[in-house]
């Protein structure tokens, strides 16, 4: 079937009767259907200003923590972009046959749940998808009221690069990845988040027109390999001042399970195929990422601006996430990947109207309690598919106790984390625990020494596993 035959038949036939929940009760002081400008960042670690990190510049992510609430722990539930986005707009969990890895197919992997935006769709909202929102573009086409629009062709990844010379590397690498980073002098729709920025404002203008509420997604791709950005937010750093990792080196007694060796970077010219990066290669990529940090910082300012310019900022939710955090050589690993807190926590951003400004809270929280939350927040009912708990009482009271646990994993490493402890198991089909980790927030924050297996720390374990036995009781029946 033709593409866009394809779209117009799933659009038709999404209109079908969904079990919900019921009916919650409308935020004071909230319009009745508001819009929302749901924004999404490729690899975004809470490496922000508003998240205490001084070396960013992130002037206009701060400015929308100024306006809203930021949730300080919050986790994905898996540490990959095509799984996590999958769980985050369908609210499911990962487990061991579904959401497993960059290459997740929601439609594939849960082809009955109702997408967060197919949702608000089904509700008398107009559906928007510009950049990455699901992984792949033709993923839930019932999603979305006019097909997802991109600005990359993803068949030819040596458009990454804008100079001849990154190019043509990219050509001769053979897989379409040349240098890990680029910075050129060009105007910021010369890379794509700057194109993606342009759609946006345009949709806004569009969208204010219309006589429906809005739903619309946008996927920035920086800071996600390679770190291309123009030189100016290049510029905006002296490599001499950017923070290194204090910690490059394998937790003490972590099993080799937990360690990878970041073939996601090591897919780019110029990398290594193996070993650690040299010093000044590692400098390059810190002041790279944080280059895309603030490029992308900047495109997101402008949707703010427009917000305000018309008129749309008092009836529009704006929530902003990255799908997973990233290591910067943390454990002496580079990307996401794995089951330690660089990997799994990620920033999570909503402003919605009505609700105090400027908060924070250190409750902890789930991507998959988005959804819920967007279904609250915008007076429509839950579909009964959702396996999170609405924030929106965090949105008004954040010093409120949020979950006792959240749950992560990857591949075969099942996580837990408390308000104290993470703790990790790896186990195979059947429930044969292979390997484990431990480790104590509270006194080693940074995750250097795994302490499960020592002898007093037995009940904590024995806990610990007994809750990711409850919150994934199939994967362990077997």
């Amino acid at each position: 079937m033709n593409y866009f035959l394809c779209f117009s038949f799933l659009v038709v036939t999404s209109l079908f009767s969904i079990p919900i929940r019921e009916k919650p009760t409308q935020a004071q002081n909230a319009p009745d259907k508001p819009n929302v400008l749901f924004i999404a960042v490729d690899d975004l670690r809470p490496e922000l200003g508003c998240y205490g990190k001084t070396a960013v510049i992130s002037p206009n992510i701060d400015r929308l923590a100024s306006q809203g609430t930021l949730f300080n722990r919050a986790y994905c539930q898996i540490p990959v972009c095509g799984a996590s986005r999958a769980s985050l707009l369908t609210g499911l969990r990962p487990n061991r046959n579904r959401f497993l890895n960059y290459k997740t197919w929601a439609d594939k992997d849960a082809p009955e749940a109702v997408t967060l935006p197919q949702h608000f769709k089904n509700n008398g909202y107009y559906t928007v998808s510009n950049g990455k929102i699901f992984h792949y573009q033709d993923d839930k086409l019932e999603s979305w009221s006019e097909l997802p629009w991109r600005a990359r062709d993803p068949s030819n990844d040596w458009r990454n690069y804008v100079t001849e010379a990154a190019q043509q590397i990219a050509i001769d690498h053979g897989n379409g990845k040349g240098p890990a980073f680029e910075q050129a002098d060009v105007p910021d729709t010369a890379y794509f988040d700057g194109k993606i920025a342009a759609k946006t404002i345009a949709d806004l203008k569009r969208l204010k027109e219309q006589d429906q509420p809005f739903f619309l997604a946008v996927g920035f791709l920086k800071p996600h390999l390679p770190f291309n950005a123009p030189s100016r937010y290049w510029d905006l750093y002296n490599p001499q001042n950017l923070p290194e990792a204090s910690n490059p080196f394998p937790p003490e007694s972590a099993p080799d399970a937990a360690i990878h060796n970041f073939g996601e970077l090591r897919n780019y010219a110029g990398i290594p195929p193996e070993g650690a990066l040299n010093e000044s290669m590692a400098k390059l990529m810190v002041h790279g990422y944080h280059a895309c940090i603030s490029y992308t910082d900047a495109q997101i300012g402008k949707l703010l601006d427009t917000l305000e310019e018309l008129d749309l900022a008092d009836n529009t939710i704006v929530v902003l996430w990255g799908d997973h955090g990233w290591n910067l050589e943390e454990h002496g690993l580079w990307c996401k990947h794995c089951n330690f807190e660089t990997s799994l926590r990620a920033p999570l951003l909503i402003k919605a109207p009505g609700l105090p400004a400027g908060q924070r809270t250190e409750a902890l929280t789930e991507f998959v309690d988005i959804y819920p939350t967007l279904c609250e927040l915008s007076n429509l009912a839950q579909p009964q598919q959702l396996e999170g708990t609405s924030l929106v009482p965090l949105l008004s009271q954040p010093n409120t106790s949020g979950k006792e646990y959240v749950f992560s994993k990857y591949h075969e490493g099942f996580t837990v984390k408390n308000d104290r402890y993470r703790y990790t198991e790896w186990s195979k089909d059947d429930g044969e625990v292979y390997a484990r980790m431990l480790y104590d927030h509270q006194q080693d924050s940074l995750e250097n020494v795994n302490i499960v297996d020592l002898p007093e720390n037995k009940e904590i374990v024995k806990g610990l596993q007994q809750q990711l036995r409850k919150m994934y009781q199939e994967d362990f029946m077997k």
